[in-house]
């Protein structure tokens, strides 16, 4: 059961690591174009395909629900990853004047480790 857990927290890393490059590419593309929440809300719809499809096919590979119940779970569960990331990402941003890329790693960060959570125990879990 270890070896499994480490594992699927290995994947999860990787995973993540992987949408969060998307995540961070598409915002350093669209930032020039738009104001930086929008540019990251962007990142974040791009990536949340790659989130997906590592986490259901890789991470969570032996989840006992269908894709359809793990994509309407996982959705929602990134969505309020995506609600945190947005309102770190503000504060940091705006409030605190930080440079944009500062503020949008430290608010994937949060994030990621809510969505591991919800993740873990309830996106992927029958």
């Amino acid at each position: 059961m270890r070896v499994r857990q480490a594992s699927q927290g290995l994947w999860f890393i990787g995973v993540g690591g992987a949408a969060a490059a998307t995540h961070a590419a598409v915002f350093w593309l669209a930032q020039r174009a738009m104001l930086a929440e929008l540019a990251n809300a962007l990142g974040f719809a791009v990536a949340f395909f790659v989130s997906f499809a590592g986490h259901r096919w890789l991470s969570f590979r032996g989840a006992a629900t269908g894709v359809g119940q793990s994509l309407l779970r996982f959705a929602t569960t990134a969505l309020a990853g995506f609600l945190v990331n947005e309102i770190v990402f503000a504060l940091l941003l705006r409030g605190a004047g930080w440079p944009s890329w500062l503020a949008l790693f430290i608010a994937m960060a949060v994030a990621a480790g809510q969505t591991f959570v919800l993740s873990r125990y309830w996106a992927f879990r029958a």
